[in-house]
């Protein structure tokens, strides 16, 4: 990993997260400020691509890795039926706090607009 973010810790566990899905190169957690009933973020492990525009076409199938890891939680959780919501934010003025490329998932409750 050539660049820090928050996210490089809870990757190494340095700062505590609630971790509910992990692979090999994905790790899901939940949000510590949830926009929804549930709110779990996916970021890759070995990677740290800042936002979507960084993403080299090599690395595309990144992010086919965090959508599938979200669609198995998703399942695994009962919310695939009632259905979720996948949201990428690619810089500031999208909403993209940490620079580090990562997926929501929402679920849990209608979803009108969460502002994720």
């Amino acid at each position: 990993m050539s660049q820090e973010t928050i996210f490089s810790k809870i990757i190494r566990r340095e700062i505590p997260a609630t971790i509910v899905y992990e692979d090999d190169e994905v790790l899901g957690f939940k949000d510590i400020a949830p926009k929804a009933p549930v709110h779990v973020l996916f970021i890759p492990k070995n990677q740290i691509i800042p936002t979507l525009d960084d993403l080299r076409a090599e690395q595309a199938p990144l992010i086919g890795r965090l959508a599938l890891a979200a669609a198995a939680y998703a399942r695994e959780q009962g919310l695939a039926e009632d259905g979720y919501r996948i949201v990428m934010n690619c810089r500031e003025h999208a909403g993209q706090t940490v620079f580090h490329i990562h997926m929501h998932l929402l679920a849990g409750a209608a979803l009108g607009d969460f502002g994720v």
